[in-house]
């Protein structure tokens, strides 16, 4: 039986703007979109305390959905924005990264919501020494996008302003 494998999308030798700057980047982006998910959390928190007081310590009882409700509100948000039109979350957005499958399809809810997953399951166990995987192959892919089959690029808007720049400091320029 013939397999009909794809090869990678992103050659990070042809096309070196896809991936520069992507780790640093990517860890602000990840502050941000961990921003964006705690604050619902900490409003929930804080009115479930005052619904507590209220009700003389009978709200109390409400924290045990705090946990499961941040999980699934995570997954929701994960899922959601890296499966949206963009492929990417509001914190990859904001610094102009985007997902894509290694053959170069968009990201999709599924996908989203699974790469959440994975990561907080690698992150667990083998804490952040999984970012030195990004520095040791050459598409920067961290523990969890191999697993899955992602990468992680520059969005095609911050890859034409790097190709426009890395054309105009070229040495053959002046010839």
């Amino acid at each position: 039986m013939p397999i009909d494998i794809k090869p990678h999308a992103y050659d990070p030798v042809q096309n070196p703007e896809l991936f520069d700057g992507v780790v640093a980047r990517r860890v602000v982006a990840f502050i941000i979109d961990f921003i964006i998910i705690a604050i619902p959390v900490v409003v929930a928190a804080m009115f479930i305390f005052a619904f507590g007081i209220v009700t003389l310590g009978l709200g109390f009882a409400l924290y045990w959905l705090l946990p499961p409700g941040t999980v699934i509100w995570a997954l929701f948000y994960f899922g959601i924005t890296l499966g949206g039109p963009s492929s990417a979350t509001i914190g990859m957005r904001v610094m102009d990264l985007e997902m894509r499958t290694w053959y170069g399809a968009p990201a999709y809810f599924v996908l989203g919501a699974v790469h959440a997953i994975v990561f907080w399951f690698s992150i667990s166990a083998f804490t952040p020494f999984i970012l030195l995987v990004a520095f040791f192959n050459e598409r920067r892919r961290l523990l969890h996008d191999i697993v899955l089959g992602t990468v992680i690029i520059n969005n095609a808007r911050r890859a034409a302003m790097l190709r426009a720049g890395m054309a105009n400091a070229s040495p053959y320029n002046g010839l």
